[in-house]
């Protein structure tokens, strides 16, 4: 488990601000809002998260049947506020197995939905076919909102992406498989609506996804 900050784009190390730079730098990828280190699941690690965002923090809620949340990771530091979120969900898949989902919302430029979701960054939106109906459509935050399908996304999961409040909104599901779990107009959750309802959220252990 990483003890300090970290890329958001490779996962690399990164240099603290200091006398001769004011932002946080990755040796290969230049001024970035740094990855706080990934915890264990709790709703205590999902209000840390949740009150230092600047955008939102989605969760499916209802969650499916039988699934947990399972982790939690937040972009930027305590002067710029959380540029990115990342919320780690798993339980079992529609078709059998275990199946697994991250839901990212973030700023342009981030860059954290493309590492997770194994493509070039740092947005989607080079691959995203817009003129083309979406694959998909979910309610975030009580609006409807298109997801299309990212292409070149490695075989081994699906990745969706679109725009919701103004931000990308990046769903990846492992296995490819688990990703029909999206054409169920799934409805997501900002949590930082969420109020005390926050300690309703089940947990699970720490999604190994999270720390790729």
């Amino acid at each position: 488990m990483r003890g300090e900050p970290s890329c958001p784009k490779c996962g690399g190390r990164v240099r603290a601000p200091g006398l001769f730079a004011d932002s946080w730098r990755c040796a290969e990828h230049g001024a970035v809002q740094p990855v706080q280190p990934v915890v264990p699941p709790s709703v205590n690690a999902l209000t840390v998260v949740v009150n230092r965002t600047r955008v939102p923090v989605w969760m499916p809620w209802p969650l499916p049947v039988g699934w947990l949340f399972t982790g939690v990771a937040c972009a930027g530091d305590d002067r710029s506020g959380g540029r990115a979120t990342v919320v780690a969900c798993s339980g079992p898949g529609p078709l059998g197995g275990p199946g697994e989902m991250l839901l990212i919302a973030e700023e342009l430029g981030v860059g954290l939905g493309a590492r997770y979701a194994g493509v070039a960054g740092p947005d989607p939106g080079p691959r995203l076919r817009v003129d083309a109906p979406p694959q998909i459509k979910v309610l975030a935050a009580g609006r409807p909102t298109p997801l299309w399908q990212v292409a070149d996304a490695p075989e081994d999961r699906a990745v969706f992406a679109g725009e919701a409040m103004g931000l990308w909104l990046w769903a990846v599901i492992w296995p490819e498989q688990a990703g029909i779990l999206m054409y169920d107009e799934m409805v997501l959750t900002d949590l930082r609506d969420a109020g005390s309802e926050l300690e309703l959220v089940p947990c699970g252990a720490l999604s190994p996804r999270l720390m790729s």
